[in-house]
Order: C-alpha cells, then sequence, then structure tokens
C-alpha cells in the first residue's frame, strides 16, 4: 500500500444520474467554528487513537490474523467484529482527506496489511468464518457477512478518495466479485437471499460509484427486491419476519418497522439506488415510509427505535422517555438516509430533519473528552445511564467517529446552477461552476447565534446560492444581499438568490432565535401536559447538576415563565443555557405510603406553589458532569 499523499486529494463523485443535487468532496468545505471544529478535533485526536488501541485490545486485530492462520488463539469476540476495523478504517480516511498525520497514516497501512493476509483466494473476507467455521460461510445471512463486507467497501471507497490508495479498494472489489457470483442474478434460483442486517447496499452503490462496475449496483437492487419474500437464508427461529424488514417488499413497505437500524441502513440503501436508476414505485415508497415516520416514531430529538427488545421501532406514537432505546448508531443511520433523500430533489425538510438529529441524536452519543460513549440515549434518567469507554457490541463508537470525521461533506451540495448550503458553521465552501472556481466564506457563531454572513471570496459569474431556511425558524428570519433585503424567505425552504456575483459580495442571514416550547402528539401519553424546551435547533433539558435538589418530576413550568438564554463560555465546553423559574408542587401527606389515592381524595392536578430557580442546557451535552438525574419533558403548568 502506498503512503498516503502528503496533502491528500479527495476526489469528486460521478454525478448520480437521477438525483438532483451533487455532495462536494470533502475537502471543499472547511469547518472552523467555535462549535463543531472543537469535537472534530477531539475526534481525532482522541477517538481515533483510543479506539485504535481498542480494536487492539479486544482482538479484533488479531482475528485477521488468526484468519490468516498468523495466530493460532481462538476467535475474540462477536462474529460482526470485522465491521468496527473497518469503521474505523473509514474515519481514519476521512480524517487523512483533511489533514496529514504520519502516524495516524501509519496505523492504517497497518491495519490494511492485516485485512489483506485474511482474504481468501476467492476474494472471500471475513474473519470469523475461518478455520474451522470456514464452510459454514453463506449458510446463515444473520450472521453479518454481508453486514462486514458492505462496511469494507465504505472504508476502502473512502481511504481511494482521501489518499489515492488501491490496495484496500483492490480487496474490496474482489470480494464484491465473489458476493455477485455467490448471489448475482446467475443464483437467484438456488440462492435468493438478502442480508440479515442490511448495509451492504448503501456500500455496493457507492463501490459502483468508485468503480463504474454496473454489477455492483445491480447486486445492491437484487438485495433490496429479495426482501418480502421469507428468503434471508436461514430460519426465522430467532427474530420475526418484521425484525429483518423482510416481511413485505420495499416498494409496497406502509412504514418502517423491527431493528431500527437495520431498517434506516435498508432505506440508505433504497435512496440511493432511487439516485442511480428511474423507478418512480421506490421513490414513492421512500416519501411514504420517511412521512410516517417522522410524523409518528421519531423523537424530539430526531431519535429513533423506541424498544430495547429487539433494538425496534415501537408503534406508532410509541416514545416513551427513560426507556427510550434510540440507539446512536440509528440517529447516524438517520443522518446517512435523509442525506440521500435530500440529494434527490434538494427538499428543505430532509434537511430539517437531518440537522436535527445530527445535533440531538448523535452528539449525546460521544462525550465531550471524546473516549466515552452512548449506546441508548435516553430522554429522561434517574442517574444511572453514563456513557462507556466500550461495548462488547462496539458499533457506535467507531459509527460516531466516522460520521463526525466526514462531516464537512454534509455541508452543501452543488448543481449546475451553483450551490446548495444545508447545514451553517464558520468556514468556507468551494464548488465548480461553469465560470469557474468559486468560494464562499462563512462567517457565523451557529448553532448559539443565527446572524449568518456569506462572502464571494473567489469566482465572478452567474450562478444561485441556495440558502436553507430552517423550519424551526417560523417567523423573523431576513436576508440581505449587499445590505439589499431579499424577499424570497420561506422557512422550511431554500432561499435562492440568484445574480452576477463578484468577489466582495455580502449575503447576511438573519434567524431569530428565541425559545421554544413543543408539545407532543396526545397519542405520546408519557408527554400529555408536559413540554420540551428548543432554541434554534438544539434541544434542552435540565439536569441534576445545574438544578441541586430538585426532583425533576414534582417540578412544574408554567407556560407563562420567562425562559432567557444566556452565554456559559466556561461551562460544558461552552453553551448557550436558558435561564427561567418553574415551581414545585408540594408534597401531599395523603400520598405517604400509598401508590394510589380515591379521585375525591387526590388533588387532580397540582399547580406548583413555590417557586425556584431553573437552569436548561443542551441535550447534546448531558451527562458530562457527575451522575444525576436528567429530563427533557416537564410538566406544565
Amino acid at each position: 500500500m502506498p503512503e498516503p499523499r502528503p496533502r491528500p486529494v479527495v476526489v469528486d463523485t460521478t454525478a448520480s444520474p437521477h438525483a438532483s443535487l451533487r455532495p462536494l468532496p470533502l475537502d471543499a468545505v472547511t469547518i472552523a467554528d467555535s462549535f463543531w471544529a472543537p469535537r472534530r478535533r477531539v475526534n481525532r485526536e482522541v477517538s481515533l487513537p483510543t479506539q485504535f488501541r481498542l480494536l487492539k485490545e479486544t482482538g479484533r486485530l488479531a482475528n485477521f490474523r488468526r484468519a490468516a492462520g498468523r495466530d493460532d488463539s481462538p476467535f475474540q469476540g462477536r462474529y460482526f467484529n470485522d465491521s468496527d476495523v473497518y469503521k474505523w478504517v473509514e474515519a481514519a480516511a476521512w480524517a487523512l482527506a483533511e489533514e496529514p498525520d504520519p502516524a495516524l497514516a501509519a496505523q492504517v497501512v497497518a491495519v490494511v496489511a492485516e485485512i489483506a493476509t485474511a482474504q481468501r483466494a476467492d476474494g472471500y473476507l471475513n474473519s470469523y468464518f475461518a478455520g474451522e467455521r470456514a464452510d459454514l460461510r453463506w449458510t446463515d445471512l444473520d450472521l453479518h457477512e454481508l453486514y462486514c463486507a458492505g462496511h469494507l467497501f465504505q472504508a476502502a471507497v473512502a481511504l481511494h478518495r482521501a489518499t489515492g490508495a488501491t490496495d484496500l479498494l483492490e480487496i474490496a472489489t474482489r470480494f464484491a466479485d465473489h458476493i455477485v457470483e455467490t448471489f448475482g442474478p446467475d443464483r437467484q434460483a438456488e440462492r435468493p437471499w438478502a442480508d440479515g442486517h442490511p448495509e451492504v447496499e448503501m456500500a455496493l452503490v457507492e463501490l459502483f460509484r468508485e468503480t463504474g462496475e454496473r454489477r455492483y449496483l445491480d447486486q445492491a437492487s437484487l438485495f433490496l427486491d429479495a426482501r418480502g419474500h421469507g428468503k434471508l437464508g436461514r430460519p426465522y427461529d430467532r427474530h420475526s419476519p418484521e425484525y429483518h424488514q423482510d416481511h413485505r417488499p420495499f416498494r409496497a413497505a406502509e412504514a418502517l418497522v423491527g431493528h431500527a437500524v437495520r431498517a434506516l441502513y435498508l432505506a440508505g440503501g433504497a435512496a440511493d439506488l432511487a439516485a442511480e436508476t428511474d423507478d418512480a414505485p421506490l421513490r414513492a415508497a421512500l416519501d411514504r415510509l420517511w412521512e410516517h415516520t417522522v410524523a409518528k416514531k421519531t423523537y424530539i430529538s430526531g431519535g429513533l427505535g423506541a424498544r430495547y427488545e429487539g433494538e425496534a421501532f415501537g408503534d406508532d406514537y410509541e416514545l416513551p422517555n427513560e426507556r427510550a432505546y434510540t440507539e446512536t448508531c440509528a440517529a447516524i443511520a438517520s443522518v446517512m438516509w435523509n442525506w440521500r433523500l435530500l440529494q434527490l430533489d434538494g427538499d428543505a425538510r430532509y434537511a430539517d430533519a437531518l440537522e436535527t438529529v445530527l445535533y440531538n441524536g448523535v452528539l449525546p452519543g460521544v462525550s465531550l473528552e471524546g473516549d466515552t460513549y452512548f449506546y441508548q440515549n435516553p430522554l429522561a434518567d434517574q442517574g444511572g445511564h453514563r456513557r462507556q469507554p466500550w461495548f462488547g457490541t462496539a458499533c457506535c463508537p467507531p459509527n460516531i467517529a466516522r460520521l463526525l470525521a466526514s462531516l464537512p461533506g454534509y455541508v452543501a451540495s452543488h448543481d449546475e446552477d451553483g450551490a446548495w448550503l444545508h447545514l451553517f458553521a464558520q468556514g468556507s465552501v468551494r464548488f465548480p461552476h461553469a465560470s469557474g472556481t468559486v468560494r464562499l466564506g462563512l462567517r457565523t457563531d451557529y448553532p448559539w447565534d443565527g446572524e449568518v454572513a456569506i462572502v464571494v471570496e473567489e469566482g465572478d459569474g452567474d450562478f444561485a446560492v441556495r440558502l436553507r431556511i430552517p423550519g424551526w425558524c417560523r417567523e423573523g428570519a431576513t436576508l440581505a444581499v449587499n445590505d439589499e433585503s431579499a424577499a424570497n424567505v420561506q422557512p422550511g425552504a431554500y432561499a435562492e438568490l440568484r445574480r452576477r456575483w463578484r468577489p466582495g459580495d455580502r449575503v447576511h442571514l438573519s434567524l431569530p432565535m428565541p425559545v421554544r416550547r413543543l408539545v407532543a402528539h396526545p397519542h405520546v401519553a408519557e408527554n400529555v401536559g408536559r413540554v420540551a424546551l428548543l432554541r434554534g435547533p438544539l434541544l434542552f433539558c435540565v439536569e441534576a447538576a445545574d438544578n441541586p435538589g430538585l426532583d425533576f418530576r414534582d417540578l412544574v413550568l408554567p407556560d407563562a415563565a420567562e425562559l432567557r438564554p444566556e452565554v456559559r463560555p466556561d461551562l460544558l465546553g461552552g453553551v448557550v443555557v436558558l435561564l427561567g423559574e418553574g415551581r414545585m408542587t408540594p408534597p401531599v401527606a395523603g400520598w405517604a405510603g400509598a401508590a394510589y389515592l380515591p379521585a375525591e381524595v387526590a388533588e387532580p392536578d397540582p399547580v406548583g406553589t413555590t417557586p425556584t430557580p431553573i437552569t436548561a442546557i443542551p441535550y447534546a451535552v448531558w451527562a458530562n458532569r457527575e451522575a444525576g438525574p436528567m429530563a427533557v419533558w416537564l410538566r406544565r403548568a
């Protein structure tokens, strides 16, 4: 494997023929703000090194040596442990795309060498199905062989785009060829199967985009279409067809069901296929599934997956707080799905959903120090849920690492007309245009402040700049170009600015950020009579560290209570908090020793009488101090 180039350049991807927007290469966007840049620096300097150490300590790298016959120790860990290595390689590749790091590059070289030695002569690669289990490969597709393959393909594409290195890409294409030979059109009568854990669908489409090999795209389509016929290639004694998204064909599905991460990865693969093929029924299914999911199965944080049992979606409006599963990987999968849908037609509702889950569903999954993680992300806690440095099933830590490393790629897109700005972060965006390269400088303190300034730093010509006006900004947003007001400002849409641009031209977008109170649908039983607090894209919560001695179950927040934002630069890395006055309900003597009372005795809706100051912090940074209760939803008076 050649050494990565000193200053790697990310190659652009081929435009998908049925997508309106085109992603920008990672090196076309810089993030240099006070919010994301520190998180991403910690990801590079802490998360990636500690995860590499844990990959070694937990035997995940030794498993490849064992598969190659160079280590006689037993296989260590879960049968899908290879995938954690591949996700780490992908994260490292995106980090190398931005900044050279000889130590990280050397680790990647060493890991790829380990992977290479474990590949079989026919292209097959999975360290679990080696040695005494070699004869069992492809006999039970619920054991994540294709899932691991998918993460290998994504890592290989990332490393090729980031550094130009081809070794891992060659390994990936050999394995992909083996998969096509095993499950392709000529083998459908014998093996009309799909994977138990979707992931390979997205990866095969990406491998097609990188190599131009149509058979990879066709194989992704075959895997998607194999669902709904009860032919996953293993007995159903572990889980139901719904758990595996095999209860009906994808194009006929009315709702995402079963294991949340699997369902969302499958939907992401379907969106990739829709971008590459003219498939109207597939696109209709994606729209139907998205609308149902957002309306009836999504937490206010953007989190998905209500049940510990099966890591699954619950019924419609089944959104418990303290028992919320809301796996970090499900939030990341939601980012990926919404991003793919956004590229299809530039509909701002997907960018709004992406922003919500990115800030409030993904970020709580990693500590500010970057070395501990949440698997589940509840919206209420009594103080017992704390982040861990690693897990036996360690899918979440390297998944967070690869998302944070690739974050610049989510900021903007382009088309033949110009640029689309989806997320706001200080830095710059560079995009190609017929008139030449255009570079826009972004100045903002978002998400703490809603003022966004954009300056044309390079480029002269007629093109469009489209800025998302977030759906949460319901009124008061203003837009000006060179101090002249623009009128086309609608929340939940992109404002289009089309003109002859010259260096020095300035755009100013102002997004007012009042504190917002949201209530839940009446069918979300646990939150009837409760309210949640938001400001800008951020969800807030109350935590014991800021509100000592308060039992949040007795805290009432009157609708008329004023809440004011205050900047706290020395708290939790620098945050905005919400300050206000709540009321505590008085203790009722009759409840002592009783869980139930006659209705005529119990006060039907006790109103808090004791004033108490309260402080709310962004949910994204909770559990970074001493353990204690936390709540997102508060009682209303």
